[in-house]
């Protein structure tokens, strides 16, 4: 054996024993992951997929806020001295078709703006487009008119007016000085709305089948007298919904204390008004007149507690978050409005009805902001 096959033995080369080298195996490639948050590997989330794109339309429509909508129906249908009927139904499909177009509207009104406030919101991430929020904003009116039509013309002609409102608030009036004053006129009308429905399909029906129903004025006819008797209704829920956008002209920048002190001044005269009230002069006294009064303590309690908690944080810390806060209690707290304006009435049946909505709307507004 010769000193190099020896050294080649000890070693271990292959070179040196004479054998060819193996060819070396390519390496192993790793797609590449992203870091997650809790400190291990995820895959990067899918912005453009149904998932997504669900959330990012969930979040344009705000759809935690459309449980605000219903109990004004309900409300107007109560105040009216009516049972909630098939006008009722259309009225609240038509209110939700036209409260979502006006979200729709309104961030594509505001794109640019949001662009430096608000980068995250659906249309200036990308994750809507501007024509698609527009579109939906057109389509949803329509459906909203559609319904009312249903519902006889003069439910139509009150769900132009609010059409035309919510329409002219997020093109121009929101920033000026009538943009509370705008918002309010169309929760007004809302309530109307349900008002007017109820009452033209309560007559219709009557005159078809010949039934006799209660009207809501003894000498007149449902039609003609239950808008008029759901006003002061209408007007209480305006005066809210003036104060709270009074308060969310300030949410993106904060700095104003006076806003949340008004706006709390406001709900406490409203609640205290509210409890002072009486079922309306039509209803025939109710066996249940003391339970209906025990409601309507507790649903007025729960407006002011929901509503003046955060008013009165926001007007010690007028920062962004406190005052968005604020806002989103104040649109929570119309639920409780509602149903206390139903029991006001002499419907408490219709106020439990709303009240129901409230564990829904508070688990939806943990994954979708309502502001």
């Amino acid at each position: 054996m010769t000193p190099l096959r020896l050294l080649a033995m000890v070693t271990g080369s292959p070179r040196l024993l004479g054998a060819r080298p193996q060819a070396q195996a390519a390496p192993v490639r790793v797609p590449p992951v992203s870091l997650s948050g809790a400190g291990g590997t995820a895959p990067a989330p899918d912005r453009h997929g149904p998932r997504a794109r669900l959330r990012a339309w969930a979040e344009l429509l705000r759809v935690s806020a459309l449980f605000t909508v219903p109990g004004d129906a309900l409300a107007g249908a109560a105040a009216a001295g009516l049972r909630p009927g098939r006008g009722t139904a259309l009225a609240v499909g038509a209110s939700l078709c036209l409260y979502e177009a006006g979200m729709a509207l309104n961030d594509w009104a505001d794109r640019e703006e949001d662009a430096v406030d608000r980068p995250h919101r659906p249309i200036p991430s990308g994750r809507v487009a501007p024509g698609a929020a527009l579109a939906a904003a057109g389509t949803l009116t329509a459906a909203g008119l559609a319904l009312a039509a249903r519902a006889g013309r003069p439910t139509l002609a009150v769900a132009s007016g609010l059409a035309a409102t919510v329409w002219a608030y997020d093109l121009h009036l929101k920033h000026t000085r009538l943009g509370p004053a705008a918002m309010a006129a169309a929760r007004t009308l809302d309530l109307l709305l349900g008002a007017t429905a109820t009452a033209a399909t309560t007559a219709t029906t009557t005159k078809a089948t010949g039934a006799t129903t209660a009207p809501a004025a003894p000498a007149r006819p449902a039609r003609v007298r239950a808008p008029a008797a759901a006003l002061p209704a209408a007007l209480a829920l305006g005066a809210h919904t003036y104060a709270v956008t009074a308060v969310s002209r300030h949410e993106t920048q904060g700095g104003s204390t006076t806003a949340p002190l008004a706006a709390l001044a406001g709900v406490a005269a409203l609640g205290t008004a509210v409890l002072r009230g009486r079922p309306a002069p039509w209803e025939p006294p109710r066996p249940h007149a003391a339970a209906g009064g025990l409601l309507l303590t507790v649903f007025t309690g729960a407006y002011l507690r929901t509503s003046a908690t955060p008013l009165l944080h926001a007007a010690l810390n007028p920062s962004p978050p406190l005052t968005q806060r604020a806002v989103g209690g104040g649109i929570g707290a119309m639920i409780p409005l509602q149903a206390a304006l139903a029991a006001r009435a002499g419907s408490p049946l219709n106020g439990l009805a709303v009240m129901g909505l409230v564990p829904l709307a508070r688990a939806l507004a943990r994954k979708v902001s309502p502001t």
